[in-house]
């Protein structure tokens, strides 16, 4: 399927889905609905970075909360369309991202992991004494009921939910388009022999600076309308244990070989995750998503998706 025909379904459902839920009218959904979708973006950014070249990053939860706190430095000093705040909070994140890859980058294996997990430390402690953004006190952001925009007014929630919505569409159609372009050929060789890719002569360094950029840019647009969500933004909640936790299991549990692994594992997980916060509480979304990683390792280790695909290939004649 080419490019703009993908991106044009991706519309076309996400279109389908807003559709369907304001048909139900429960405002719930829609709370619910955002949580999910920035769960897909951000384990759709960890894939690039994770899954593509191999290398783990433990610190997505700091480039989610740079791009959270990208917004509350903007709202403070003038108050901006979220749009225009997605795109600062790339821009931010992406330099953030390809200054973590020039300086771990030559690490490998373990020694990253530990140095992108150093990162979350030291971005959080520079957050918590900056008062400017509200230090380890927070920062409030009053936003209306409603958006009111070409005589249509629709509840800020829809709102907020439509702009992730878009941010999965764009998240998905980039890991398609590197996935199947030279880009992706070149992540691959460097996750399955990267001392091989180096000898025959692929830029290694150069293409895992690309990725480690990418991924901090889709990371940091994920952040960028949660102040908004959530309406007081907090070190503790900007920084939780939850997104650096499932953005890593979410492809873990769907795939990590193609871009549709993370999008599955995180419709999967995050929808799993919001019924329990509702049925029974929100503090057994960590366990649900250890039990899920240990079930799935044992059962299927390539993931949901390579589970099912070498179902298919065993029944072929």
């Amino acid at each position: 399927m080419r490019s703009w025909l993908f991106t044009l379904v991706c519309i076309a459902v996400g279109a389908i889905t807003y559709a369907v839920m304001r048909g139900v009218h429960s405002e719930y959904l829609f709370v619910a609905g955002y949580v999910v979708l920035e769960f897909v973006v951000l384990a759709t950014a960890w894939n690039i970075l994770g899954g593509y070249c191999g290398y783990v990053n433990f610190g997505s939860a700091a480039f989610f909360a740079l791009g959270a706190y990208t917004t509350i430095f903007f709202h403070k000093a003038y108050p901006l369309p979220i749009p225009l705040l997605i795109a600062l909070s790339a821009v931010v994140s992406g330099i953030a991202g390809l200054g973590m890859g020039y300086l771990t980058l030559r690490l490998r294996g373990a020694f990253f992991s530990i140095a992108t997990l150093a990162l979350a430390v030291v971005l959080q402690t520079l957050v918590v004494n900056w008062d400017y953004v509200g230090g380890s006190r927070g920062a409030y952001v009053i936003r209306p009921q409603a958006l009111s925009a070409f005589g249509l007014t629709i509840p800020y929630v829809e709102y907020l939910f439509l702009l992730m919505l878009a941010l999965v569409v764009i998240a998905i159609t980039t890991a398609r388009l590197i996935e199947r372009s030279r880009l992706g050929f070149g992540f691959a060789t460097i996750r399955d022999d990267e001392l091989a890719a180096e000898a025959s002569g692929v830029p290694t360094l150069r293409l895992k600076l690309i990725a480690t950029t990418l991924s901090g840019a889709l990371m940091g647009m994920a952040g960028a309308p949660f102040p908004y969500y959530i309406g007081y933004l907090q070190p503790a909640s900007a920084f939780g244990l939850e997104y650096a936790v499932n953005s890593i299991a979410m492809p873990m549990i769907g795939g990590t070989g193609s871009w549709i692994g993370p999008l599955v594992g995180a419709l999967l997980l995050g929808t799993i995750q919001q019924v329990a916060t509702v049925t029974i509480s929100s503090a057994v979304n960590l366990l649900i998503v250890g039990l899920l990683l240990v079930a799935f390792v044992i059962i299927a280790p390539n993931g949901l998706v390579g589970f099912v695909t070498q179902r298919l290939r065993a029944r072929e004649p």
